[in-house]
C-alpha cells in the first residue's frame, strides 16, 4: 500500500529502505530495510556514497548493534536477467521489508517509486541524505555488496571487480571484451550481451 509522504507520520517503527547495485554489469542487487531505535541514536548517518569506506564499515557495525530491526536482502543475477533490473530491485526491497522481525508502521523508500508492500509506504527522492533510516539502509546494502565484490575479485581475477564493484568503467569494459562474461555477469545488460555474443561468434567460427 502506497501513501503520499507526510512527515507528520514519521514516528517510531519507520523502516528506511534502500538499494545498491542497479547500475553494475555483474552481481546481485542488494537492498536493506532498517528500523532505528530512537533511544539509541547513531551519529553520522548519511548517504553511503558520501561516506568513506572506513566510516561505512564502522557505521555498519553500529547499525547492526543498535537498530530495532534490520534485514539485508537481494535479487540474484538470474532474477535480474529474468525480470529486468527495476522489477528485481522491487522484489529485493519487498524481501528486505518482509524480513524485518518488527513490523513497521511505515516504510520510506529511497527514490521515486515503491515496491508492493503489506505496510504503508512512500517514496522519498534522495531519501538517503534526508531520512536517517534510509541512510542506515543504504550503508548496510553498500557495505554488504562491496564486500561481495571484493570476494568475487579473488574468484574472477582480471576484471578488477574489487575496484569498480561491477560498474561499467573502462577497465571493466576492456576486461569484459577480452575475457568474456563470468557467471555473475548480467546478460540482459547491453555490454555483457555484446561480449557474450562476440565470444559465441568466435566459438562458432572455431567449430
Amino acid at each position: 500500500m502506497q501513501i503520499g509522504l507526510d512527515f507528520n507520520l514519521v514516528e517510531d517503527l519507520v523502516a528506511g529502505v534502500d538499494e545498491v547495485g542497479r547500475g553494475p554489469l555483474c552481481g546481485a542487487v542488494v537492498t536493506a530495510a532498517v528500523i532505528l531505535d530512537p533511544a539509541r541514536p547513531i551519529l553520522g548517518l548519511n548517504d553511503s556514497k558520501k561516506l568513506t569506506e572506513a566510516k561505512r564499515e564502522a557505521l555498519f557495525d553500529e547499525i547492526c548493534e543498535k537498530a530495532l530491526s534490520f534485514c539485508i536482502a537481494r535479487a540474484e543475477v538470474e532474477e535480474i536477467d529474468r525480470l529486468n533490473i527495476l522489477q528485481a530491485t522491487m522484489l529485493a526491497m519487498q524481501r528486505a521489508v518482509e524480513g524485518l522481525h518488527v513490523t513497521p508502521k511505515l516504510a520510506l523508500i529511497d527514490g521515486n517509486r515503491c515496491p508492493k508492500l503489506a505496510v504503508p509506504a512512500a517514496p522519498v527522492v534522495k531519501g538517503d541524505s534526508q531520512v536517517p533510516a534510509i541512510a542506515a539502509a543504504s550503508i548496510l546494502a553498500k557495505v554488504t555488496r562491496d564486500r561481495e565484490m571484493s570476494a568475487f575479485e579473488l574468484i574472477y581475477p582480471g576484471y578488477g571487480i574489487g575496484g569498480h564493484k561491477g560498474y561499467p568503467t573502462p577497465v571493466h569494459l576492456e576486461a569484459l571484451a577480452r575475457l568474456g562474461p563470468t557467471p555473475i555477469h548480467r546478460r540482459s545488460f547491453g555490454p555483457v550481451r555484446a561480449a557474450w555474443q562476440a565470444r559465441e561468434g568466435i566459438t562458432d567460427a572455431l567449430i
